[in-house]
């Protein structure tokens, strides 16, 4: 089984293929750190499955996604997030993956979402399945739902305390683009400044 990882934590690359190790066998798995390495990797060979970190430097995972299945790659993805399955697992399946998994069910539930995900089944959680059954009611409680896969990505970058210019630098977009993102961002979710953003991001758990 090919399996690739990309995650920009060398730590947690490595505490993945040790679990992968143990509980799946005849399992080679190569690793990635970055998006360039990502799709430099995903030419070689195919893929079992790819295991995509949702916050990877410079572009999230959703984004990547993208852009994987855009290139024509079909490989199942199995995203991982440090972040809640409320703000980020529903649109993580939106965009194609076959499971969200939150880096803290890791140790014991990857091996299960890889055998589920490989039988051609999606792996969501008790939670995710609730929320995916109520439908339009779940984004309407949740005002994170408005933002778009960018702003949510400046959302996150906003969050760091990174500035406009750090942020355009960072994903490559001018600091014009990123400052009217951050406008919209506010907007969408009635605050007023950075501030505030930051503070709502830390009551979110984002």
């Amino acid at each position: 089984m090919n399996i690739l990882i990309a995650d920009d934590h060398a730590i947690v690359r490595k505490g993945l293929i040790q679990i992968l190790k143990e509980e799946l066998s005849f399992t080679e798995v190569t690793e990635a750190s970055n998006a360039l390495e990502l799709f430099d990797k995903i030419k070689d060979k195919t893929w079992d499955i790819i295991i995509l970190d949702i916050s990877m430097p410079g572009r999230n995972g959703i984004d990547i996604l993208k852009q994987i299945r855009l290139s024509g790659i079909m490989a199942p993805v199995l995203i991982l997030s440090m972040h809640s399955e409320e703000q980020f697992g529903i649109r993580a399946l939106k965009a194609g993956a076959a499971g969200f998994l939150n880096k803290e069910s890791a140790t014991d539930e990857l091996a299960n979402a890889i055998r589920r995900i490989l039988s051609g089944r999606k792996y969501v959680s008790a939670d995710l399945a609730e929320m995916l059954a109520a439908g339009p009611t779940a984004d309407i409680l949740n005002p994170m739902s408005t933002l778009s896969d960018r702003e949510l990505q400046v959302f996150q970058l906003l969050a760091r305390g990174m500035t406009i210019t750090e942020i355009s630098n960072e994903v490559k977009l001018s600091v014009n683009t990123i400052s009217t993102y951050r406008s919209r961002i506010l907007d969408k979710l009635n605050l007023k400044n950075n501030a505030q953003l930051i503070r709502y991001a830390l009551d979110i758990g984002i």
